[in-house]
């Protein structure tokens, strides 16, 4: 639809929204780009709900984007063919017609991360010995995001199990970063990451253990929120967190919250404002003390944003917490790898663990290194962190920290063997800097910082204490409101270019 037409029809709007009809729907309508993928998640689901765009539009613009595009970036894989999705996309006007409205996504096209199950869709993990694997059932996270409306398109690409910050696996290939293919877009989340750096979803789901959230939005200047692990998963409460949590991304803040209270156990980020800056604490980390190997030019876009941070009125302190890394790390990679004892069944049998990755392999022989004591000295401190973040929290509002040690790289490379000289000696060394966040189970975001002199994007990870999820949020949404990196869009190529 062209932005002229839909500026006429958006005058029509003015009854669902709460500030005086002639303001409001200019305003609305003055907002909106020319072409339907430029709309924000929370203004395509408003054009949607209000008749100004047709589900047929929608997804038409939406296809006709990824056909030209997903080619050269591979986020998006099994895809679903068009002539179906445009039926669904149909069936979805007609029940608008009929005053049936299904929520916030009604008629949106979605693509969920493919390491959880969509019934009727491919559902590989990234492996070999899942390639033909067709799921039966929804994920629990899938089925609320069905219903609330979407059209799933189709999967985006992760690395294979997720293991590991580079989207490449032997059955779809790489996924690169919106600013240039060749480069990774991080990981596990990659996919998810780079459709939506390159207006190819609206809005994406992943998850995050090592980073996979933070690590891909830094690398596609898109917004990455790993929530605290007791908001999306079932399990995990503020004694005994998990390390992991599923999660939503998103171009902008608000759209992230809008995922992110469909995929909660409950649905309580309504109405969120931006926060006052003024006077919070921040407890800048920068790279622990030069503990981090760190390429050149990551601190300093980090430190320019703290600037902007402090310029707005916020107190910026760089600190250092009173606990030894190195334990963080010994800790995490026992706690990491005993949980890969889960996947022994295909590492013992011959059949099957030739068609595992190399890293997967280390990884299952690390935790049959391990015993019952070294997991118990793992989580004693765990524990202790947990104190240390406490008594942080009791200090400073947030604590700062880059989202990655490294720009995104070529993704011919598998993992960055050094930073800045310094090796690096594990597959998931590089990625460090993430879990200091994931081991106290905390609401993490991560906001864009800028670019470097070759356009690479980078980010920042911003945290609160176990619980404290609408802070961060309130936070970044703050944070937005003083930036615009994220107006900074990739020229993208396609295809036919």
């Amino acid at each position: 639809m062209k932005r002229r037409k839909f500026i006429k029809n958006a005058l029509a709007i003015g009854a669902v929204l709460s500030v005086p009809l002639p303001y409001s729907c200019k305003r609305f309508a003055s907002s909106l780009p020319a072409d339907i993928t430029d709309f924000s998640a929370t203004d395509l689901s408003l054009a949607i709900k209000t008749k100004q765009v047709s589900c047929v539009e929608v997804m038409q613009a939406y296809l006709d984007r990824i056909n030209r595009y997903n080619p050269v970036f591979n986020a998006i894989v099994s895809r679903v063919g068009d002539d179906e999705l445009l039926q669904k996309a149909k069936e979805a006007d007609s029940a608008l017609a009929r005053n049936e409205y299904w929520g916030w996504m009604h008629g949106m096209p979605h693509a969920i991360k493919d390491l959880a199950p969509v019934k009727g869709l491919p559902y590989t993990q990234g492996s070999p010995m899942f390639a033909k694997r067709i799921a039966e059932e929804d994920s629990p996270l899938v089925t609320k995001i069905r219903n609330q409306g979407a059209i799933f398109i189709g999967k985006t690409n992760t690395p294979e199990f997720g293991l590991g910050s580079q989207t490449y696996n032997p059955v779809f290939g790489t996924t690169g970063s919106a600013y240039n293919p060749k480069l990774t877009s991080g990981g596990s989340s990659g996919g998810a990451a780079c459709g939506l750096g390159t207006h190819m979803l609206p809005v994406a789901d992943g998850g995050d253990m090592m980073g996979s959230l933070r690590n891909p939005g830094a690398f596609n200047n898109v917004i990455g929120f790993r929530p605290s692990t007791n908001v999306v998963m079932e399990e995990g409460n503020a004694k005994d967190r998990l390390l992991w949590t599923s999660g939503p991304m998103g171009r902008n803040t608000n759209d992230t919250i809008q995922l992110l209270n469909t995929v909660a156990k409950r649905p309580e980020f309504n109405n969120l404002k931006p926060g006052s800056l003024k006077n919070l604490k921040f407890g800048w980390m920068s790279n622990l003390d030069n503990y981090l190997a760190m390429e050149p030019g990551i601190i300093e876009l980090c430190e320019n944003s703290i600037t902007i941070l402090e310029d707005a009125g916020a107190k910026i302190e760089l600190m250092q917490p009173d606990f030894r890394p190195t334990d963080l790390w010994l800790s995490w990679t026992t706690l990491r790898h005993h949980l890969r004892l889960g996947m022994l069944e295909y590492y013992e049998n011959p059949d099957t663990r030739n068609l595992l990755k190399p890293e997967l392999i280390w990884e299952i022989e690390q935790g049959l290194s391990f015993n019952e004591k070294d997991v118990k000295r793992a989580e004693r401190i765990r524990t202790r962190w947990y104190t240390e973040l406490n008594r942080l929290f009791k200090e400073y509002d947030f604590l700062v920290l880059p989202s990655a040690q490294v720009f995104p790289f070529p993704n011919t490379i598998h993992w960055p063997k050094e930073i800045n000289g310094k090796k690096m000696d594990t597959y998931h060394r590089w990625m460090e800097v993430v879990i200091l966040g994931s081991m106290g189970g905390l609401p993490v975001i991560n906001v864009p910082v800028g670019f470097d002199s070759q356009g690479r994007p980078m980010g920042m990870q911003v945290m609160a204490n176990f619980g404290e999820d609408k802070k961060v949020l309130e936070f970044a949404l703050a944070y937005e409101g003083i930036t615009d990196y994220l107006s900074v869009r990739p020229k993208l190529i396609g295809n036919d270019d």
